[in-house]
Parts: C-alpha cells; structure tokens; sequence
C-alpha cells in the first residue's frame, strides 16, 4: 500500500512525515521494538529516504524512536526493568535539579513554573503523548532553571525515553489516562513552601507511574552514606 503525499517544502514534508510516522507508532501501526526501514518507508510514503531519515532523527529526539548502531533505526522498546534503572537515576539528578533550580529561583521562573502546573492542571483532552510533552515540559523548565547544562544534558537523555514508554505503556493495555495533577508538590519544594526533601517529593511523584521507583538505588537498597 502506498501512501503518497503531495509535492511539499522539505521543511513541511518532514514536518508531516513526522506527524504520520508519530500517529502510526502511537496507534499501533508500528509496534514497540520493531525496525524502521528508510527505503520501506520511503515507498510507503512516496517520498526519497532523505526526509525519511530527517523524519526518524526527529523522533529519537522526542524518545519515540531508538538509533541502534549498525542495524538501523527501532520503534521505542524499553523493559519495565530498564525503566526503573532509570528513574533511579532521576531521583539523584532529578532532585540536584530541584536543589538548585530553588538557589536560583527568579520572580520570572516562578511565573514560569506556576504557568504549566495550571495548564497541567486544567488539561482534559488532547493524546497521551500530548499530556506527556506538557508533562516534560514543566520538567525540562526545572533542568534548565539550574544552570547546570550538564545536568539538563543528562536528563534529556534519559527522561524522554521513559515518559515515552510510559505513554505506550498505557495505550498498548488501555490503562487510566496520563494524569497532570500531581506537579504542584514539585513546584513546592522548589519554591520552599513545602516541608519535604527533593529527594522525597520526586520519588513520591515517580511512585503515581511506577511502583517503588528508587528500587535500583541506594534508597531501594537501603545504603547507609
């Protein structure tokens, strides 16, 4: 079957090969760990391979795609195991985040802030992966707010891919719909209005999407400093 589109600017034509290529992942079409043939694709879609692979690039930015070296270019497929190193992780860095993005809170950040937890908290539609972008976006503001750009470097590696997982997790088994409500604690601690350690409140966050998130850290193993 071939899905041929119009003659586009190379910046729209990637810009709608991504949209399908997301929609196909997200429903179905593509399913998790499965390979993505640019010249298959190209076909399919009418199109050369050049947009295709600009396309695909796009996507392993937004997590919902993986480069694997030498053998091509995967559907996002991540072990629920792998999802939990992960968030391990972020318990450390996501909170050295917290910690410093509240030493260099300005008036303007806090707007910030404040802004996307209402928008978070006044969602209703919208996709999965829609509510996932708002959700990293309130996130990457923290990150960025630190100052630290390694920091930030980190997390953007790591975060994308797991709320991705997380995102097709739910569609794949139909479970409860991505919920936003849960970030005003965040911002709190973040703003010293709440008396509770970084540390805690983002692995009280990562506890609504994942049952014991720091199980593959020195909390989960109880590690004495």
């Amino acid at each position: 079957m071939t899905l041929a589109i119009e003659e586009l600017p190379s910046a729209t034509l990637k810009s709608h090969l991504v949209s399908r290529l997301r929609e196909g992942i997200i429903g179905g079409r593509y399913r998790p760990g499965e390979r993505l043939n640019e010249s298959k694709l190209a076909r399919q879609y009418g199109v050369s391979r050049i947009p295709v692979r600009e396309a695909l690039m796009q996507l392993q930015e937004q997590g919902l795609v993986m480069n694997s070296p030498r053998r091509g270019m995967f559907v996002n497929s991540l072990s629920e195991e792998d999802a939990q190193r992960i968030n391990s992780l972020r318990i450390v860095l996501e909170a050295e985040a917290m910690k410093l993005c509240r030493a260099h809170l300005t008036p303007a950040m806090d707007a910030n802030l404040t802004r996307l937890v209402t928008a978070m908290e006044e969602w209703e539609q919208g996709s999965e992966l829609d509510a996932a972008a708002l959700d990293l976006e309130f996130h990457r503001a923290l990150w960025e707010y630190s100052g630290n750009p390694y920091l930030v470097r980190m997390l953007d590696l790591l975060v994308p891919v797991v709320l991705v997982h997380h995102v097709l997790d739910s569609i794949a088994h139909d479970t409860a719909r991505w919920t936003l409500n849960h970030h005003r604690a965040l911002l709190e601690v973040v703003q010293g209005v709440l008396p509770v350690s970084p540390e805690e409140a983002i692995r009280t966050h990562l506890e609504i999407g994942y049952p014991n998130p720091g199980r593959f850290s020195s909390l989960g193993l109880n590690i004495e400093a």
